[in-house]
């Protein structure tokens, strides 16, 4: 009896039921089940093979222990290319190690290199902050939205603690915010918005109100992909990597989207914010 894509397979109870009926009537029986392990730890899958079997042996291979000639050079290339940028896709796709909790809010995050070539075709840059001073960063995300692609482009960031606001809007002009470019930041520090302003920023509070935030997450969720160039924005790539949600006592997900190491994630929501608040967009 082989299972193949085991994974596939709806549960245990399901793997028990076939196997009650394919091995009846004999005394010799040999089961197979192959398949590549899911992403999230907390699928039925990752924990079966740690319930322990006394007759059972397991056996794990990925790419790296087979001969080269039967794989060829480009397979080898593409995946040393997705480990440079990308190591935790690279550990699940191509050495099958369960690298989620199961509770990753964004699985359509790609990281990769956002070349200068690319960036000067951006024909709609946008800019967004998350106010901080400590122990919350402020931090500045920069992007760009192809509607038609349905792809968001995150190229630029920057992260300051305890810094004043003539501080943080100096270090944004160094990094090359100009008053042509509308900065949209948190609407919940008007004071803030209001020293910008006067220091000369063309920007405006973030469009909030009732389900934004549970709103603006699912639409980055629905994108066909994030594209985060790793060498530019290394704490936003972290960030969208990691952004997972919590859980109860019991290990069951919470739905709410949770409040913490999200400073990059939120700048990026307020310079999205007048896409994603034109609903059906």
């Amino acid at each position: 009896l082989w299972f193949e894509e085991l994974d596939q397979f709806h549960g245990a109870d399901a793997i028990r039921n076939i196997e009650q009926s394919a091995i009846r009537g004999g005394d010799v029986a040999y089961i197979f089940k192959s398949y590549n392990p899911p992403r999230t730890t907390a699928s039925w899958v990752n924990k079966y093979r740690q319930i322990p079997k006394e007759n059972q042996l397991q056996h794990q291979s990925d790419y790296t222990t087979v001969p080269k000639e039967w794989l060829g050079q480009v397979f080898l290339d593409e995946a040393e290319h997705l480990k440079n940028i990308n190591p935790a896709a690279y550990e699940h796709e191509y050495l099958g190690i369960a690298t989620g909790t199961g509770g990753m809010v964004f699985e359509n995050v790609v990281l990769r290199k956002i070349t200068d070539k690319e960036i000067a075709e951006f024909d709609r840059v946008l800019h967004g902050l998350d106010w901080g001073f400590y122990p919350d960063p402020a931090h500045y995300g920069r992007c760009h939205y192809d509607a038609a692609r349905l792809t968001l482009y995150i190229f630029g960031e920057l992260r300051r603690f305890k810094t004043s606001n003539r501080a943080l809007y100096d270090a944004l002009v160094e990094y090359g915010l100009t008053p042509a470019d509308t900065l949209i930041l948190d609407s919940a520090e008007p004071k803030s918005i209001a020293d910008f302003r006067d220091y000369g920023a063309s920007c405006r509070g973030a469009e909030k109100g009732p389900e934004s935030v549970r709103y603006s997450m699912k639409w980055l969720q629905s994108l066909r992909a994030i594209v985060i160039d790793p060498e530019r924005c290394p704490e936003t790539a972290q960030e969208f990597l990691e952004y997972e949600l919590e859980q109860d006592k019991d290990g069951n997900f919470i739905s709410a989207y949770p409040d913490r190491k999200n400073h990059a994630i939120d700048a990026v929501r307020y310079a999205t914010n007048l896409i994603w608040r034109r609903r059906g967009q």
